[in-house]
């Protein structure tokens, strides 16, 4: 499916970081394979939030530089497949997405989504695993942190908050980092808002932190925040400073009981 003119389906970011904890980016790209000829979408789409999470993938960067931490930053759209989602959701292979029609996916066939699965989604999720993998063989028992930016409005609703921490039902490093959100004079902050981690939702967060016993959380910015670089810069040093005092918990780096 990929060809040689295309990117690779993750990056990999500071694979050598000493930071203990492991970032995700699901929706850093708005990237289309070459073959899909961008299934069909306009140009102006690729501006829009429905190609990729805005500014996610500066907010992921920033906070790497700034932990010394690693990240796996997806490679292509949300529009070829969800990455946040199982490959059995609906979803993900979005046929329309807030109001805009998503052409080539539109009667999609299993071979062609299999085509996708194994080009894109599992190379992704196979990566996380084995950065994962490679910080429980150091010894550390590695928080996941998986980024994300929503829209200010969608599908006609407005959303209020400021930032939103996604957890389902491992609290250790959710709590506490809405404790430290909260403390920010002006911050609207959401639980489980504008989006729920609990399941089924929230791929990512419930199969490589919770499926595996890590401390875990999902974080979603309002994307009009983080539009420029300036908001970008802001942003990051709210969410890294809260992140920073959740860490320190001594719960974080502890397995949660079976």
């Amino acid at each position: 499916m990929l060809g040689p003119g295309d990117p690779a389906p993750f990056e990999i970011l500071n694979p050598q970081g000493r930071a203990p904890f492991l970032l995700t980016c699901d929706h850093a790209s708005r990237a289309f394979p070459g073959t899909l000829r961008q299934l069909g979408v306009a140009d102006w789409v690729l501006e829009r939030h429905v190609a990729r999470d805005i500014g996610a993938a500066g907010l992921t960067r920033a906070l790497s530089a700034r932990f010394d931490a690693t990240a796996v930053l997806a490679g292509y759209s949300r529009l070829v497949i969800d990455l946040n989602r199982h490959p059995d959701d609906p979803t993900a292979f979005v046929r329309v997405s807030d109001g805009i029609a998503i052409p080539g996916n539109l009667g999609l066939d299993q071979a062609q989504r299999q085509l996708r699965i194994e080009a894109l989604f599992n190379p992704y999720h196979d990566a996380i695993e084995a950065q994962l993998d490679g910080k429980v063989a150091a010894g550390h028992t590695p928080p996941l942190v998986s980024i994300h930016t929503c829209a200010p409005v969608f599908n006609g609703v407005s959303r209020r908050w400021h930032i939103g921490v996604m957890w389902d039902r491992d609290p250790r490093l959710a709590l506490p980092l809405l404790d430290a959100l909260r403390d920010v004079d002006g911050l609207c902050v959401g639980d489980n808002e504008p989006y729920s981690g609990r399941h089924p939702a929230d791929y990512t967060v419930d199969v490589h932190g919770e499926g595996r016993g890590l401390p875990c959380v999902g974080i979603e910015v309002r994307q009009d925040l983080v539009s420029s670089a300036e908001g970008l810069a802001h942003w990051a040093g709210i969410l890294g400073d809260a992140l920073e005092r959740a860490f320190a918990e001594p719960a974080v780096q502890a397995r949660r009981p079976e």
